[in-house]
């Protein structure tokens, strides 16, 4: 997907804030959320890395910590 940013810039002409389609941010929070799902992936591998399976309840453990709301 081909991203196009409207930056909001301030008097000086400084960028202070971006703007994207709905698309576009829903297009990068998904990219966002596979990446932090692969580096969950690739440390419970490393943790397991003597195991030839590990129990999914471990993998749903990690995952619902990471998804989980932080307030």
């Amino acid at each position: 997907m081909t991203l196009n940013p409207q930056f909001v810039t301030d008097k000086k002409g400084k960028k202070t804030a971006v703007q994207l389609s709905l698309k576009e941010y829903e297009y990068l929070i998904e990219e966002l959320e596979l990446k932090e799902d692969i580096a969950v992936y690739e440390k419970i591998k490393a943790d397991h890395k003597n195991k030839t399976e590990v129990d999914w309840e471990v993998v749903k453990k990690k995952l619902d910590k990471k998804h989980r709301v932080k307030s």
